[in-house]
């Protein structure tokens, strides 16, 4: 990146909403988005692994943390495209992932943020743009703990796998089609 960034205008984003290879494939390909990290947030675990958060029994989300220029991308941008990404209506599952681990869940880093993220839920829950009610939590973001190495660029890196090219490709050709001006 040759510009200068203005570190007054970073800022930081954790979204959960179902697996995060998908989440993070998506948002690490829009303008303005520094980093995208796949990790855990919520739960009860001092160190929560993947294999122990897919037992459900940590209390953790899989999420993803961003960094983003707030000059390029607003919080509320990021937002209306979390929305397209996953299915908000889907409580503690996304398809066919299912635990609390795939819940839908905004944390805030503050409350300006917090006002936001409450603002757009109930401004799509108002223009009915889902049959069903939205679930997505709010909460304050506590401890991130960022996913093993493995998981860090996992689409771009396993592109084979059976579930990236089920799930994780479709939703990234019709996002790139949607947000096509967004694209870095």
């Amino acid at each position: 990146m040759t510009e200068q960034l203005n570190d007054k205008a970073l800022q930081t984003a954790t979204l959960g909403g179902g697996c995060f290879w998908c989440i993070e494939s998506a948002l690490n390909m829009v303008k303005g988005i520094i980093t995208a990290k796949p990790g855990y947030m919520g739960g009860h675990s001092e160190a929560p692994t993947y294999n122990a958060v897919c037992t459900g029994n940590t209390g953790h989300a899989e999420v993803v943390q961003l960094v983003f220029d707030s000059q390029v991308i607003s919080f509320r941008e990021i937002l209306e495209i979390f929305f397209t990404l996953h299915n908000p209506t889907q409580l503690n599952r996304q398809g066919n992932d299912v635990g609390t681990q795939y819940r839908s869940e905004i944390f805030t880093h503050n409350a300006e943020q917090q006002e936001i993220a409450e603002q757009i839920i109930e401004e799509i829950s108002q223009e009915q743009l889902f049959e069903d009610p939205i679930v997505t939590q709010v909460s304050p973001a506590v401890t991130f703990h960022c996913g093993e190495d493995y998981h860090q660029d996992y689409f771009n890196n396993n592109p084979e796998n059976q579930y990236c090219q089920a799930v994780v490709s479709p939703k990234l050709a019709k996002f790139r089609k949607t947000f096509v001006a967004k694209l870095k």
